[in-house]
């Protein structure tokens, strides 16, 4: 028996439909690589904020936690998609070559000189140049992250503030590590260091160790959020960038960082600063 022919026109919707059930298939993950700073990590901000991203967006966040210097070198070779950063001279240089669009402020907080509650240097209430000459001539250790991060860049202008250059020193020592690590590596040797306030907080009840200067000028620590430029990247996740860098400065989310910390540590990590001038 022969089978029966179908219309043509049967024949077309239903390759169509074959075609069409081949392609289908669970959706393509669309992934945003973020390279931001280790004490957005450590201070636990991140996991705050990506979970509700994540759900409101659709996209998945890949985070690759470094030192801004690290992260601004990886948006630099269009390896990341969106950058939260810093470094605000390293930033600029970026934005100055092109390898960045749309720096927008997103939050500060600051750094504070940390010790053991001896403080052996005599350093507690002195001004930020003042300490750290005191460290040098007491040879105080300190350890340094020493990673061309946003503290080790602030590090070094303090040093140079204070007119010394503490490199190849005996009592200067260098981790090559993460806010976190470097604070635990600090806490062990009871020495001293530099660090945000906000990874401070966060670790402070594991750490032994006591702020000892503190409210300088310049010791603010600002948070801008970059995205990595398509003209010179081609392949990066341009719609990706741009939802999360809105995502940041949005207004639910800078209510977010405001509160942010008040209930474990007693005061806020960060301070909000979306739209407001430099």
């Amino acid at each position: 028996m022969r089978t029966p022919r179908l219309p043509g026109w049967t024949w077309l919707l239903s390759a169509s439909l074959a075609c069409a059930g081949l392609q289908a298939g669970p959706p393509v993950a669309k992934t945003v690589i973020l390279a931001t700073t280790t004490s957005t990590q450590d201070s636990g901000l991140l996991d705050e904020l990506i979970p509700r991203f994540e759900k409101q967006t659709g996209y998945v966040v890949k985070t690759i936690a470094v030192g801004s210097g690290q992260a601004l070198a990886m948006g630099r070779k269009g390896e990341a998609d969106v950058l939260l950063v810093h470094s605000p001279d390293a930033e600029k240089a970026l934005m100055a070559e092109g390898s960045g669009v749309n720096r927008r402020i997103v939050m500060h907080n600051d750094f504070v000189l940390l010790g053991p509650a001896a403080d052996p240097a005599k350093v507690r209430g002195k001004a930020a140049p003042a300490a750290l000459q005191a460290l040098a001539a007491g040879h105080a250790v300190f350890i340094s992250r020493g990673d061309n991060s946003g503290t080790h860049a602030q590090e070094k202008k303090l040093w140079a503030a204070a007119g010394l250059k503490p490199e190849g020193q005996a009592w200067y020592q260098q981790t090559g590590l993460g806010m976190g690590q470097t604070l635990a590596v600090a806490a062990e040797k009871r020495a001293y260091t530099l660090s945000d306030r906000g990874t401070y907080l966060a670790l402070r009840k594991k750490l032994g160790l006591e702020i000892l200067s503190e409210g300088d000028a310049a010791l603010l620590n600002v948070y801008h959020v970059i995205e990595v430029n398509p003209a010179r990247h081609p392949k990066v996740n341009t719609p990706g960038a741009r939802a999360f860098a809105d995502f940041m400065v949005s207004k639910d989310v800078q209510t977010t960082i405001k509160d942010f910390g008040i209930s474990l540590y007693g005061s806020p990590l960060f301070f909000p600063d979306a739209g407001r001038p430099e």
